[in-house]
């Protein structure tokens, strides 16, 4: 049975069941936000929000996980968080039936079917399918690299970059093997896919891996404008434009245009070798 409403908005027509609730809604016409931060002086609407808004400052995360004990600054985040542990998968594509842990990832998703890119760069028009597509994209126009060596004042556009620089610095070799002290074999993957718990490495690795989850391709040939999920596949694709071989056979001279191509070739210079 349906909920009668009778409370409705005189702007836009929605009705609630509470005048409260209206009284509230009213403030998104008004603009009125009452309740201010004492610290940072930013406004909200209502007071829960502020409340929400003050453990940033005091660092204060009231919900804990009874599985992990992790905590958490809102009790959405803590829900959320849940479905690690649980596997609950609810929001479900309605196209191809795949399912995802977080509302915002089934919107990601869903737009590989629409072809829908709502995030428009105001200096060339290009248009992303994501927010962070477009705010890495608009760093190629402003040249911007906010985040500074504080060692040797190099900067870089990403804060991830200035985190692997540092060890340059500090000599810090966080994912290093106690056998034989190097970096490049560890079992160490601090950096977990919320989706399919895979772990990598960096930062970088799930960021790309992220992508078999959302169907995200952000690379695009300005040729053909084919999409990629990755910067290094577009590199190899631009190659079938451009004619460039750049993996040449030190024994025959011939060239090619993917090293796995080379790898192949050489292997019929091999065959028949002691």
């Amino acid at each position: 049975m349906r909920k009668h409403r009778p409370f409705e908005c005189t702007e836009c027509h929605k009705t609630f069941t509470q005048a409260r609730v209206l009284r509230r809604h009213l403030k998104t016409h008004t603009g009125d936000r009452p309740f201010e931060c004492t610290v940072c002086h930013k406004t909200f609407i209502q007071g829960g929000e502020l409340r929400s808004h003050l453990r940033i400052h005091t660092g204060e995360k009231p919900f804990e996980c009874i599985e992990c004990h992790k905590t958490f600054r809102h009790a959405g985040s803590l829900q959320t968080h849940l479905r690690t542990h649980t596997g609950e998968k609810p929001f479900e594509c309605t196209e191809c039936h795949k399912t995802f842990r977080h509302a915002r990832n089934l919107q990601a998703h869903c737009r590989t079917h629409t072809g829908e890119k709502p995030f428009e760069c105001t200096e060339c028009h290009k248009t992303f399918a994501h927010a962070e597509g477009l705010r890495v994209h608009l760093l190629t126009h402003t040249g911007e690299k906010p985040f500074e060596c504080t060692e040797c004042h190099k900067t870089f556009a990403h804060a991830g970059s200035l985190r692997m620089h540092l060890r340059m610095h500090t000599g810090e070799k966080p994912f290093e093997c106690t056998e034989c002290h190097k970096t490049t074999h560890t079992g160490e993957k601090p950096f977990e896919c919320i989706e399919c718990h895979k772990t990598f490495r960096h930062a970088g690795g799930l960021q790309a891996h992220f992508r078999t989850h959302t169907g995200e391709k952000p690379f695009e040939c300005t040729e053909c404008h084919k999409m990629f999920r990755h910067a290094g596949h577009l590199r190899v694709h631009l190659r079938t434009h451009t004619g460039e071989k750049p993996f040449e056979c030190t024994e025959c001279h011939k060239t090619f245009s993917e090293a796995g191509s080379l790898r192949t070739h050489l292997r019929t210079h091999s065959r028949g070798k002691p």
